[in-house]
């Protein structure tokens, strides 16, 4: 492990962790029946963008979703006073998945010292699955 990596690990301290599944017929199913109205509610015109550029798209709005799920458990907070649009995945070219917190949710992580959510995903014929990893800073 480059020297880098290893500081940064010995620098940071475990805030929380979470991790959802979700089936993806049931992502589709919303999708729908609510159409546009429950997406935006629910991905940021970037998630939208990205999701509706793959194949599977209903496999990649899941994952999404449990990632977002997965990331409110890891932040100890739930959806209580942020909005799903609060927390975004993106990805930028060939690196994994990343996590941008906007609004309330960004507020509650600079309160709680959050400094750095990981993040893994993953989907089969029928579920998604996202891993969170919420880390602070120590003083």
């Amino acid at each position: 492990m480059p020297e880098n990596d290893q500081r940064f690990l010995l620098t940071m301290d475990l805030a929380g962790i979470g991790t959802d599944i979700i089936e993806i017929a049931r992502i589709k199913k919303a999708a729908e029946r609510n159409g546009e109205r429950f997406l935006m509610k629910v991905f940021t015109a970037t998630e939208r963008s990205f999701c509706e550029a793959r194949q599977d798209r209903f496999a990649c709005y899941a994952a999404r979703f449990a990632a977002k799920e997965a990331v409110l458990k890891a932040m100890g907070t739930g959806l209580a006073g942020a909005r799903w649009t609060d927390v975004e995945i993106s990805r930028v070219g060939g690196d994994g998945p990343m996590v941008m917190l906007h609004g309330a949710t960004a507020a509650l992580a600079a309160e709680k010292g959050i400094a750095k959510i990981l993040l893994s995903l993953s989907h089969d014929r029928s579920r998604a699955l996202a891993f969170a990893v919420a880390v602070r800073e120590e003083a």
